[in-house]
């Protein structure tokens, strides 16, 4: 789900098994984008996957940085990952959104070669569209809580509000 002219395309890692079944992004019932896309302000309400088309009026997108599904994303192999974000990159360039947002540090390591890269924004730039990387939503990463995944989520709407 791509437009011209987006203010943040999230992108995911690749889609679970469940989001491949039912076609619509982080469609597990553990996963928490949908809930902290909603909690952090970037969305009036909050949607359920099926509605993800939703998105696209105000002014956010959604896709993956390696379309084959998975039951995990450590089944993703390190050339998946590359090309994915070789991938990623071009579609940025043609729908040029103001911000790219990564959704998962490790997935963003993999696919830009940037193993320094840390949660928050990022130096690199695709074309015009800034990058920031965001904590991995799913219900697997215990390091976050839903609230602290919040505020970063926030930080971002909050920048690309601003821009």
């Amino acid at each position: 789900m791509i437009a011209d002219g987006l203010h943040v395309l999230f992108c995911g890692i690749n889609p679970g098994l469940m989001s491949a079944a039912t076609g619509h992004h982080f469609a597990r019932p553990g996963n928490r984008f949908w809930p902290v896309l909603h909690r952090s302000g970037f969305t009036p309400r909050r949607l359920e996957p099926a509605e993800e088309r939703d998105l696209l009026s105000y002014g956010l997108g959604i896709t993956n940085v390696v379309a084959r599904a998975t039951a995990r994303a450590d089944e993703l192999k390190p050339e998946e990952y590359r090309e994915g974000g070789r991938l990623l990159a071009t579609k940025v360039e043609r729908c040029a959104p103001r911000w790219l947002a990564v959704v998962g540090v490790t997935a963003y390591r993999s696919a830009f070669a940037d193993r320094a890269a840390r949660i928050g924004p990022q130096e690199r730039t695709i074309g015009n569209t800034r990058v920031w990387v965001l904590p991995n939503p799913s219900g697997l990463n215990t390091h976050w809580t839903l609230e602290t995944m919040t505020e970063e989520y926030a930080r971002l709407r909050e920048a690309a509000d601003g821009a």
